[in-house]
């Protein structure tokens, strides 16, 4: 079966419970469709980049599934009927990554940034002058 990336948002006044709520039942949509959600994380109230319903934060929830496209498209449909939900983001993906999103991970633990050289250019430069 192909393998599916999903990130939920959720509105705002929602408490945790009910958030994490929405993740199992979006779980058990897929699971009654012939799909299994491989693993799933909370990823807490996150401010938007910009309002969507006049919220400027949301719930955010990410899922893994392992399912057939007429599952991820039973559970989009339900998503996006359900008043709660502000968002839906489906990717078809050829594998799902080992370990916890970069959403979970510490800053601490995630990869360096690559040098983009700019602040040693302009070292440079001041000494030149």
């Amino acid at each position: 079966m192909p393998l599916y990336e999903h990130v939920l948002i959720a509105r705002q006044d929602l408490s945790n419970a009910q958030a994490e709520g929405l993740i199992e039942h979006f779980s058990t949509v897929l699971a009654d469709n012939g799909g299994k959600v491989v693993e799933n994380e909370y990823w807490g109230v996150k401010t938007m980049a910009y309002k969507i319903n006049k919220n400027r934060k949301g719930h955010y929830a990410f899922l893994k599934s392992d399912a057939p496209a007429a599952a991820v498209q039973e559970m989009e449909r339900l998503a996006r009927l359900h008043d709660d939900v502000m968002r839906v983001l489906t990717i078809k993906v050829d594998a799902h990554e080992e370990g916890p999103s970069v959403q979970m991970q510490k800053r601490d633990e995630r990869s360096e940034r690559g040098d983009r050289g700019d602040r040693g250019d302009r070292g440079e430069r001041r000494e030149r002058r």
